[in-house]
């Protein structure tokens, strides 16, 4: 069974900082890719920043150059580091992992609950 616990959000005034940390715990065989997600009140779910299957990192055109995602593999935590934040930037944000408990069996997707970042103007 494989858990994702998101914590660090909290409010903030327009062009402070949050660091968000997704912890992923349980047996596994190996995590493909993981990643941060948003959904605001009335808006779509939409990424924010991944590491993808190969490796590579993409973040979303209205982040780049704010945030930062980072991982620290030997605690299977990953990091949204978020600077100049913007009262656009107020939504819930998810930790996405897509991950293999077993060398026999496929990958799935873990959501975690979401933590709520709110900047104020």
């Amino acid at each position: 069974q494989v858990q994702l616990v998101e914590s660090g959000g909290g409010s903030v005034q327009a062009g402070g900082s949050l660091r968000l940390s997704c912890a992923v715990s349980g047996s596994m065989y190996s995590i493909n890719s993981m990643g941060w997600y948003r959904q605001a009140p009335g808006k779509q779910r939409e990424l924010v920043a991944t590491f993808t299957s190969n490796g590579l990192i993409n973040y979303a055109d209205s982040v780049k150059g704010r945030f930062t995602i980072s991982r620290d593999n030997a605690k299977n935590t990953t990091y949204l580091q978020m600077n100049s934040l913007k009262p656009e930037d107020t939504a819930v944000y998810l930790c996405k992992v897509l991950a293999q408990t077993s060398p026999y069996y496929g990958a799935k997707i873990y959501w975690g609950k979401g933590t709520l970042v709110t900047v104020s103007s």
